[in-house]
């Protein structure tokens, strides 16, 4: 089965996408740096939004401070008297936020308030105390020294002064802190803010989620006082990751932090960059599967059906022709139209050979046919001129001359009538050979009978002739000393062993030492034979008291022709 070859670095599809790669790779490249730059100013904003969030929320709380400030100086006047406590009551709960109002004198005990105070002997002592007598016209603190309220709270306390300015006590607000953390409803809040509120100590104050606050990084309080916000990333409780900013909202006591979501795969912090990177690498895999894609419908497939068409016209199926060339593009058009004339022109090449070839082959089989007559003629001449002869050696020379010549002459027949010019089959040429030779002498003694055996194998004449003129030698040795007024039993086996092999031709006479060991013309041919075959010749006493002549050659090989049929092998004949 035809089969393609498989993709390699030189295919046309590789190549052609390979130099579109190369082409749309600066696009990619700069696609990418596009959306890298663009992902590190959508950081670099969202940081800037959320510390702006955070200082407008810090803001908003000390708005609240300050706007305690206004109302602690507005009341002071007033904060002493009949009903003081009253109208601090009711100031009290108009506004939401304040646990209490409370007037202390200047030895920091207690006026009048909105509602309980905790007993403090040591007021008049305490730091935030301290500072106004000395002078500051506000403190404000989260450590009051006592619990002035059931809950966080921080510590606003105004300068109160006598009618000539001299220190005369505080009036304090306590403010709780859950009312100065911002609302996660603020608009100016990213969308999945939390809020929660600080100590300096890193101590969680309030916070509108537990789970969205960790716990602050180190040196968090000194950034923030340095820098006046601080904007860092980290893992909220669930493990997800926030961004978080830290702004502070009472000096250096209270502080702000919000959290939000850290920019995701759908936001726009992601979005941009991700589709900044996406649609060229999507229009650069659209590109190549395109490429691709049309490469195999355009060039490739009508490659691989000229491929098809070649391999059968290398199997010399030249009459099948590209019939689908039309749909091919002009140019591979042109090239299965020069194929297709190719095929025609090796077609008109392969006719006029063989045309060529069978007058040669005539013309030899002519030849050898007369060549085969020719040496009829002159066998018919011998035959004549060895009747007019009376001396009974010089008809038997003449005899075996005419022999020899039969035997060339049966080798020419054997190569005009047979299939194949330059090999013969083995098997029926030795058949008629030895029949040939044995009835030659029927007129003139007893029948002999001939037993053969071979193997099947084709030859070429080379190796031929001196086969057929050995087998002339042995059966013409063993006609006149075995069978010569007593006729017998001659037997001829072909045998093929491997890379040799074997002639053997026998008799069943009477073998004399003198005769085994006699160099007469007929020993010295069948050796000069033997030489020609690049083999040996023995002459040895059978076992029914015969000589048995045998020649041992190199099997030859009859290449790219097949063996002769087999089923000659033991046939028997008798004349």
């Amino acid at each position: 089965m035809f089969r393609l070859p498989s993709a390699s670095p030189s295919t046309i599809r590789v190549r052609l996408i390979a130099a579109l790669a190369a082409a749309l790779l600066p696009v990619l490249m700069l696609g990418v740096l596009q959306s890298v730059i663009g992902f590190q100013r959508e950081g670099r904003i969202l940081r800037e939004n959320l510390g702006f969030a955070a200082e407008r929320s810090a803001a908003t709380a000390r708005a609240r401070m300050e706007s305690a400030d206004v109302l602690l100086q507005t009341l002071a006047p007033g904060a002493v008297g009949f009903q003081c406590a009253q109208r601090l009551a009711q100031v009290k709960a108009r506004i939401p936020g304040y646990v209490n109002l409370i007037r202390f004198d200047r030895q920091g005990r207690v006026v009048c308030a909105a509602g309980d105070v905790p007993p403090d002997t040591q007021r008049a002592s305490r730091a935030w105390f301290q500072r106004l007598a000395a002078g500051e016209d506000l403190a404000i603190t989260r450590d009051p020294g006592s619990a002035y309220a059931r809950e966080p709270a921080v510590l606003t306390a105004a300068r109160a002064l006598t009618p000539d300015g001299r220190f005369d006590g505080a009036f304090v607000a306590v403010i709780a802190l859950s009312s100065l953390q911002p609302a996660v409803t603020d608009p100016s809040l990213p969308p999945g803010a939390e809020v929660g509120l600080v100590e300096r100590t890193g101590q969680y104050i309030s916070m509108t989620s537990a789970a969205a606050f960790p716990r602050l990084p180190q040196d968090w309080r000194a950034k923030v006082d340095a820098q006046g916000t601080l904007v860092w990333y980290g893992r909220d409780g669930e493990g997800r990751r926030r961004v978080y900013s830290a702004a502070p909202v009472v000096g250096e006591e209270v502080y702000v932090v919000l959290s939000a979501n850290s920019p995701g795969i759908l936001s726009a912090a992601w979005l941009n960059p991700l589709t900044g990177v996406l649609f060229p690498l999507l229009t650069f895999a659209l590109a190549l599967a395109a490429v691709s894609v049309v490469t195999d419908r355009v060039v490739v497939r009508w490659i691989a059906y000229l491929q098809r068409i070649a391999a059968l016209y290398a199997r010399g199926r030249l009459s099948v022709r590209p019939v689908q060339a039309e749909q091919m593009p002009p140019e591979i058009r042109d090239l299965a139209e020069t194929l297709e004339d190719m095929a025609d022109a090796i077609v008109g090449r392969d006719a006029s050979l063989r045309d060529s070839l069978a007058q040669k082959d005539a013309l030899m089989r002519e030849i050898h046919h007369r060549v085969k007559n020719n040496l009829q003629v002159i066998s018919s001449l011998l035959n004549m001129q060895q009747r007019s002869l009376s001396d009974p050696a010089a008809r038997s020379a003449m005899s075996d001359t005419r022999q020899r010549i039969t035997a060339l002459a049966l080798i020419y027949r054997a190569l005009y009538q047979g299939p194949d010019l330059k090999r013969v089959d083995l098997r029926p040429f030795l058949e008629e050979l030895t029949a040939q030779l044995v009835s030659g002498d029927l007129v003139h003694g007893p029948a002999v009978r001939t037993e053969l055996s071979v193997d099947p194998l084709v030859i070429d004449p080379d190796r031929l002739a001196p086969l057929a003129l050995f087998a002339v030698e042995a059966i013409t040795n063993a006609q006149k000393h075995a069978f010569a007024g007593r006729g017998g039993v001659l037997t001829l086996d072909f045998t093929v062993h491997g890379d040799e092999a074997e002639l053997a031709i026998s008799d069943d006479g009477t073998a004399s030492d003198e005769g085994l060991q006699a160099s007469g013309v007929g020993r010295t041919l069948m050796t000069a034979f033997a030489r020609q075959l690049r083999g040996r010749v023995e002459l040895s006493r059978n076992a029914r008291g015969g000589v048995t002549a045998r020649l041992v050659f190199p099997t030859p090989a009859a290449d790219g022709l097949p063996a002769a049929p087999e089923g000659s092998a033991g046939n028997q004949a008798a004349a």
